[in-house]
This record gives C-alpha cells, sequence and structure tokens, in this order.
C-alpha cells in the first residue's frame, strides 16, 4: 500500500509531440479544456503558454525534428510542428486530466505518430531517490530493454534518439556498486566528449536519460 501510495503522489512532467494542427491551435485547446487562459510569447521555439487556475503553466513550442503535417498533408509550414510541455503534475491529481487534454487534442485534429517522427518524452521527480534506487532503476529498465520497446512499439529509425541501455553502463554499474549520486553520475558519463553540463549531450538520447538528473 505505502508502494502505491508513493506513486500516487509522485511528480511527474510529460512532452508529447504532434502535428495536424497549429501550435496555436493546440493552446486554444488545452486552454479550452483545462478553462485557463493562453498567450502568444514567442521567441526561438514559436512559444505558446497556457496558464491553468492554479498558476501552473502548460507550453506549447515547436520542435524541428517533426515531420509536419497540415491535417493529413504534408507542409513545411513550422507552425505545425507542436510539442506540448507540461508543468509539474502528479498521477492522482492530475492524470485525468492530462488524459482529457490529449482526447481533446486528438479530436481537434492532432495527430501523433512514430513515421511523424513524434514522441513522448516522461520526466520522473529524481528528488526522492537514493544511489541505490538509481541503480537499481537502471539494472530493470536493462533486464527489460527488448519488452518495453515491442510494448511501446518504438520504430527503428527513432533508435537514435530512444537508444537502448548501453550494456557497458550496466557493467559498470553492477561492478562497481556506485554508492553516492557523483559516482553514479562519473560513471554514466564515460566515454563521452564535450561538457556534461550541455543540454544537448550526447548521452540523454536513450530510453532512460540520466542527463537531465545530473544537470
Amino acid at each position: 500500500m505505502e508502494i502505491k501510495e508513493n506513486m500516487l503522489k509522485s511528480r511527474f512532467g510529460i512532452e508529447i509531440e504532434m502535428t495536424g494542427i497549429t501550435r496555436e491551435k493546440a493552446a486554444t485547446i488545452v486552454a479550452e479544456t483545462i478553462n485557463g487562459t493562453k498567450h502568444y510569447i514567442g521567441g526561438f521555439y514559436g512559444t505558446w503558454e497556457v496558464k491553468q487556475q492554479d498558476g501552473r503553466k502548460w507550453s506549447i513550442v515547436s520542435d524541428a525534428s517533426i515531420v509536419r503535417q497540415k491535417g493529413n498533408v504534408r507542409t513545411n509550414d513550422s507552425n505545425y510542428a507542436v510539442e506540448l510541455v507540461s508543468p509539474i503534475l502528479t498521477y492522482r491529481e492530475d492524470m485525468e486530466k492530462l488524459q482529457e487534454i490529449v482526447r481533446a487534442l486528438r479530436k481537434g485534429g492532432a495527430i501523433s505518430k512514430a513515421e511523424l517522427q513524434c514522441g513522448i518524452h516522461i520526466h520522473l521527480d529524481g528528488e526522492p531517490h537514493t544511489p541505490l534506487s538509481i541503480r537499481n532503476f537502471i539494472n530493470i529498465v536493462a533486464s527489460k530493454n527488448d519488452l518495453l520497446y515491442k510494448s511501446l512499439q518504438i520504430k527503428p529509425e527513432r533508435m537514435r534518439w530512444c537508444k537502448k541501455m548501453d550494456d557497458n553502463l550496466v557493467r559498470r554499474i553492477k561492478t562497481r556498486r556506485p554508492k553516492t549520486k557523483e559516482a553514479i553520475k562519473k560513471i554514466w558519463y564515460e566515454g563521452y566528449g564535450g561538457f556534461e553540463e550541455t543540454h544537448y549531450h550526447q548521452s540523454r538520447y536513450h530510453f532512460l536519460n540520466l542527463h537531465s538528473y545530473f544537470t
């Protein structure tokens, strides 16, 4: 019961990539669904922001990797590259609302398919984790790699951005049994060049991405 209760309270965030509609229309749909207010921020990502009544904000931004469609027709219009970025959510308080938003976007014409290079990113709260739980998490994901990819229908063409767990990483974790976050961090970045603080660091493109946990 305690494990289930902790899961219900756990904080997470989600990013959902889509096309078929513009970012402005997506913002309108989200605002109407959660009874929030939208406004255009612009900038490099052409951002629209939706503020819900408790002050939390949803962002609708551009993503250059998405194959864009206007309805069912391919287009070069960057307004049809849509990524929904949630605020911090919890399962108990927000899952139903998240599902309502996804259904409303789909009904409004949004399309999210692997062949259009659309994906989902889930961010889990790292604060409650200990070095031991992180080690266990790595081992669990590694042991279920094939099952996870099959169940989530991750296409081969997406593997560049969503690689399976690195066997060398898993071996180093099992052999050294790191007991601190810094020790795990050192192992995670072994074999990579460049600055660890770089946002788009090469180590991030895995099914389990700990780069964001360390930075």
